[in-house]
């Protein structure tokens, strides 16, 4: 292994005194679409499972790809450079996906109306603050920590960028010319792109066309009744479970295992001989299915497990949190003291120091008064203090481990109790302090989760011999493009997986007095067509007599509807009999949990300590307690898939390493050539292909509607894969076949060393 050179003698790939194309047009625009494609598909994945994946890798080797093929048609060819600024602008939809999605969904769920306005408002504000904050700690944490902090998949992404580069670029690099470099691009472009396409018609098939069942499922009966496996055949379920690796997929799949056959069969089985329903069920336990069971007890079981997993992932990074306050104070101190461009190599230029002061304030000052988020000067103030110190700690972290392992939500969580904390000493336990609270969480994992991208982007550039000052217009470009889409696109999943539920099935004589409600709604989507009527809308916060939620009640005070919401609903159908998509957001509902908990005290806290527990068990064991958490929250159906992922990845990482190519590089370089394999950019395809047409059926529920409900009762009667006795087992036959593809995509040639 070379020695490491240090950030006095280091020399990027392109030196500074090169003059080549940067941040051109087409460069910008194109990231800034990329980074909105990505985000959309990174929303769906973490209102489904929680997580998401780095989309630097992938935003590279499209805009390689599209750029040669404009070369084909005319253009011009792009630079390395370019490249760069496409790939930093497209990695910022990715990070405020994750952080939108993480926080904004617990508004809903707590009983409020999720505007667009206030979504908006806290992407922007976050992504633009997080980003803001990084700048004057770039020196510190990407020049000179260069050795100590490798930053992993901005490493891995330089090396995709230094492979595809062209002629001009490597002349500019003083590397003679490679004929293999195309051909290299190439195939990697006709990876990912197979994967997007294979992606996108399997999901069409599966979902909108009904081909066969989406969640194949098999409930058991005595001796472990009420005990279920199931998964969901989804081509990005699969590619995330490549991705994240074996470890990760299979810790998650045993939380969902201890979920779905142990706790809730034990609980079916002590609970079956009560004649009264158990708090917080409303129901009796024998009268429950499995999923009943999950939603009553087992969630909260896992709230507490997740609550607890990121609290001691935060413990675990205290000397990391330590010296990140240390080396960020430095890095301001060393922003204010820089000379601005003009005076310093281009490569070590930033935007000036006055600008990032006077957004900051611009941006506190914003929060202060923005009416959407109901915030006040204590709730700004919080957002400054933790927003410095977790972006720090972010971008740290995420030089040490990368940010797929970055505890972004252990910080959130941590924002969020000490917030909750504040709060309850000063008295402020109503409503409105639940939107306060949680727009100062939302905005600080926003900033911290948009630090950890910038800092890995701007290690890409530090490599490859990008301008820091464009590299931070480009990200600031993207982030604000991402946050304007990102807000609209939360709200429309939302409202087409919403259902409408007739207050005959929940609650047949519930009333209230309408004249105390003043808020009125019309029922929307489908089934307005049906009941075109306006009614009160009634926020129920107790369980006594009906689930707490959301109600559609008349002038008379009678309950129509429960309004249950796509995201964390719990009714898959409508009266119609028509499926929807439900998202189960796992990390807002822990949100929505912990200030609910806090400020009103309302959490059945037995369970909540039952998951405590386990996570406690879970560390004096030595597994990563996080990621198991996330599996007993999450249905055993979702965490499935990404143990197949995982089990693929184990075998083809077995096989790889054994290849000659392999055999002489240390872990750092296996892991960065492993990220950067044909495996990890044809699950990436699977990913985004998966999830934008998840996106584009939800969007279009509403519309073919007609179309939806004929293709459903026409493959209920005659498609034995999508309905009969046979059709759980029919269904995995196609999932097979995109498995089978993925395990022999990713399987490489050896190639001998001479």
């Amino acid at each position: 292994m070379a020695k490491e050179m240090s950030p006095s003698t280091f020399k990027p790939y392109i030196p500074a005194s090169a003059n080549l194309p940067e941040m051109t047009p087409r460069a910008l625009i194109m990231g800034v679409i990329l980074g909105m494609i990505f985000g959309a598909s990174s929303l769906y994945l973490v209102l489904k499972v929680g997580l998401t994946v780095s989309a630097s890798i992938p935003v590279s080797v499209i805009a390689i790809t599209l750029f040669r093929l404009f070369n084909k048609l005319g253009a011009k060819d792009s630079t390395i450079l370019e490249n760069s600024i496409t790939q930093t602008a497209g990695s910022a939809g990715e990070s405020l996906a994750f952080g939108l999605g993480v926080t904004m969904p617990a508004i809903m769920i707590l009983g409020f109306d999720l505007e667009i306005s206030r979504v908006m408002l806290v992407g922007c504000l976050g992504g633009l603050l997080g980003i803001l904050l990084m700048i004057p700690m770039r020196r510190t944490m990407i020049v000179e920590n260069h050795g100590a902090l490798k930053y992993p998949e901005g490493t891995a992404c330089a090396e995709v960028l230094k492979a595809a580069a062209t002629d001009s670029s490597r002349e500019a690099a003083g590397e003679a010319s490679d004929p293999h470099a195309q051909d290299d691009a190439n195939k990697r472009a006709r990876i990912i792109f197979s994967g997007f396409g294979l992606g996108l018609i399997y999901k069409i098939a599966n979902v909108a066309l009904k081909g066969w069942k989406d969640t194949p499922e098999t409930v058991f009966g005595a001796p472990l009744a009420s005990g279920s496996i199931g998964a969901e055949v989804s081509p990005e379920l699969l590619g995330v479970g490549y991705i994240i690796g074996p470890r990760i997929a299979s810790v998650m799949a045993a939380g969902g295992v201890m979920s779905y056959l142990l706790l809730i069969p034990m609980i079916k089985f002590f609970g079956d001989a009560l004649s009264v329903p158990l708090s917080p069920g409303t129901m009796l336990i024998k009268d429950m299915s499995p999923h009943d069971i999950r939603s009553a007890y087992v969630l909260y079981i896992g709230a507490g497990a997740v609550a607890t997993g990121g609290l001691v992932s935060l413990v675990r990074a205290m000397p990391t949190i330590w010296r990140s306050m240390s080396a960020g104070l430095s890095g301001l101190k060393k922003g204010a003291d820089s000379i601005t461009s003009g005076t310093v190599l281009r490569t070590d230029q930033d935007i000036p120091m006055k600008w990032v002061v006077i957004g900051a304030l611009a941006i506190i000052a914003v929060i202060t008064f923005a009416a959407p988020l109901h915030m006040n000067l204590l709730g700004a103030l919080l957002i400054l203090v933790f927003g410095f110190l977790f972006s720090t700690v972010s971008s740290r972290l995420t030089g040490e481990i990368g940010s797929s392992s970055n505890p972004i939500s252990g910080m959130t969580v941590a924002t969020l109790l000490f917030t909750c904390l504040v709060f309850l000493l000063m008295g402020w336990t109503g409503g409105k302090y639940y939107v306060t609270a949680l727009s100062v969480g939302a905005i600080v994992c926003i900033a911290c989760s948009n630090a950890g991208t910038t800092s890995q982007d701007l290690k890409t550039g530090f490599l490859v011999g990008a301008t820091p000052k464009l590299q931070q217009y480009a990200i600031l470009a993207g982030a604000l493009s991402s946050a304007l889409i990102l807000g609209p696109i939360l709200l429309k999943l939302n409202d087409a997986g919403t259902v409408y539920v007739p207050a005959a099935q929940v609650a047949p004589a519930l009333t209230t007095d309408a004249s105390k409600l003043t808020e009125t709604a019309q029922l929307q989507g489908p089934q307005a067509e049906q009941d075109k009527a306006t009614y009160r809308v009634w926020h129920k916060n107790d369980a006594l007599g009906a689930p707490a939620g959301k109600y559609l009640v008349n002038d008379a005070g009678k309950v129509a509807y429960l309004v249950d919401p796509g995201i964390n609903g719990a009714y898959k159908q409508r009266p119609d009999g028509t499926s929807v998509t439900k998202y189960d957001a796992p990390k807002a509902v822990l949100m929505s949990y912990i200030i609910k908990g806090i400020l009103d005290r309302q959490l059945p806290w037995t369970l909540v300590l039952f998951g405590v527990m386990i996570a406690v068990v879970l560390e004096m064991a030595g597994i990563p307690s996080l990621a198991f958490a996330v599996g007993v929250y999450l249905p055993l159906s979702s965490s499935a898939p990404l143990f197949v992922g995982g089990m693929i990845r184990w075998l083809v990482d077995r096989r790889n390493n054994k290849l000659d190519q392999y055999k002489n590089l240390n872990e750092e370089e296996m892991q960065a050539a492993g990220d950067r394999s044909s495996g990890v950019l044809l699950s990436s395809g699977y990913i985004a292909g998966g999830a934008l047409a998840g996106i584009v059926i939800a969007f279009t529920a509403g519309i073919l509607t007609n179309f939806d409900k004929a293709i459903g009762d026409w493959s209920t009667a005659h498609n034995p894969f999508f309905e009969g006795a046979y059709s759980d087992g029919l269904s995995l036959i196609p999932y097979a076949f995109i498995a089978i593809l993925l395990y022999w995509i990713a399987r490489e040639k050896n190639i001998k060393q001479s």
